[in-house]
């Protein structure tokens, strides 16, 4: 993989020492992947400290769009790309939409028609008109480490099959949060 220096890092590194949770996304001009990723930004650096746990996002663009996403989702935590997708067929993600059954991901707050405009109007007025990697890939989320363990793998059937957020980090052992801006509800 590729860091925003454009420096290569094995990706074994990413998990050798420590629990990593690693989502992959389509690319980065995905607005399933972009809104998915806002939600990731939520998590607290301090949730993924005690639990002794990174997380990661890898994109398969080339590495000089990860600041740029970076800045427009908030993300603050590991990014990298896969510019090539070696590790995406490495670990058989999917290619194409799939079965389109009605799963929605709880992350996702834009409708397909909006969320595909706001896409393609970000493609056209970024710095660089590229689409940012392959449209038909399909990203997945994984919990590795330390070492070669895998503790969890979901590849996605098509962009709205995100793994719920606080499932993945309920797995790898990490406080979970409250998404939705609906204030919560205390039984008294």
């Amino acid at each position: 993989v590729v860091d925003a220096d454009g420096r290569s890092v094995p990706f074994e590194a990413l998990y050798g020492e420590q629990k990593a949770i690693v989502v992959f996304v389509r690319n980065f001009l995905c607005y399933t992947c972009k809104e998915y990723v806002e939600d990731l930004a939520k998590v607290p650096k301090a949730f993924l400290q005690e639990a002794n746990v990174r997380l990661i996002v890898i994109g398969q663009s080339s590495y000089h769009h990860i600041k740029p996403f970076c800045s427009l989702t908030g993300y603050t935590h590991e990014m990298y790309v896969d510019p090539q997708r070696e590790i995406y067929r490495t670990l058989g993600m999917k290619r194409g939409e799939g079965n389109n059954v009605s799963v929605q991901s709880p992350h996702v707050k834009s409708n397909t028609f909006l969320g595909s405009i706001r896409s393609v109007w970000r493609a056209m007025t970024g710095p660089a008109f590229d689409f940012q990697g392959d449209p038909a890939q399909q990203g997945g989320a994984l919990i590795l480490g330390p070492g070669n363990e895998v503790h969890f793998l979901h590849l996605d059937n098509n962009r709205l099959d995100h793994v719920p957020i606080n499932t993945v980090l309920q797995l790898a052992g990490v406080k979970t949060l409250n998404f939705t801006n609906k204030p919560q509800i205390i039984d008294v």
